[in-house]
């Protein structure tokens, strides 16, 4: 008789509930816990399979009837920058970036509220408290890292948070697992500097990809991730690259 070895993850499904992306659809999700000594190399795995992390759980949809949910990666050494995202570039050229371990702070909880309260204030995550922010920071048992980009203040000190990012390091790109930002400074489009910031990154560390978790053909809220390409999309045969 085989028997699977005691660390070998376990998968479980998740009740049917309200689809955050189309209306009128249900979501299921299949997860696993992300913990113990193999939690890096299996959050690398998953992540290649299209799943995501959030703390110590990894996940993916697991719909019955939909497959709208498309897991997307930049492949960052063919990445070309626009025009459109060259400006962005220059609008954005008086922040500073500071890579820190993962670690909450007030500022950022702050930053983060903001943030919810005026882009997400019926989404799933409005009603965390500081408490839940700081464990989504730091509950976690893979490399993470916090990138916080702020306004370079007199005499080129660090000035104010304007933007946040937790990101997973992994053995062939980084993640952005979760990013948020000051949305008064509407402008500086600072979601789409951050992506643009972290292909230079994964670039820089000779990563070949910039995983930016799952766009939704028709939902508005993940069509800026359809702007980076060339990318690849997961599919059923595998990684199917798009350029345009």
């Amino acid at each position: 008789m085989s028997r699977e070895p005691r660390d070998a993850p376990q998968f479980y499904l998740t009740a049917p509930s309200p689809c955050p992306y189309l209306p009128r659809r249900e979501e299921r999700k299949v997860f696993t816990h992300l913990i113990g000594k193999r939690a890096i190399a299996l959050n690398d795995s998953l992540t290649q399979s299209g799943f995501r992390r959030s703390q110590t759980i990894a996940y993916r949809p697991a719909c019955e009837s939909c497959r709208a949910c498309v897991s997307v990666r930049v492949k960052v050494h063919h990445f070309g920058v626009s025009r459109g995202m060259r400006r962005i570039l220059e609008r954005n050229a008086d922040l500073n970036a500071t890579v820190a371990v993962a670690q909450p702070t007030t500022e950022q909880y702050s930053l983060f509220r903001g943030y919810l309260d005026a882009r997400h204030g019926d989404g799933g995550m409005a009603d965390m408290t500081v408490l839940d922010y700081s464990m989504m920071i730091e509950d976690s048992h893979v490399e993470s890292r916090v990138i916080e980009y702020r306004l370079t203040g007199p005499s080129g000190s660090p000035g104010a948070l304007v933007a946040v990012c937790l990101t997973d390091i992994l053995a062939d790109g980084l993640s952005m697992v979760y990013s948020f930002y000051e949305p008064e400074e509407k402008t500086r489009s600072l979601g789409t500097f951050m992506i643009l910031d972290h292909i230079e990154r994964a670039r820089r560390l000779d990563l070949p990809h910039l995983y930016l978790g799952y766009w939704v053909e028709g939902s508005k809220k993940m069509a800026y991730k359809a702007r980076f390409m060339p990318q690849e999309r997961l599919g059923l045969s595998g990684w199917d690259l798009v350029r345009r």
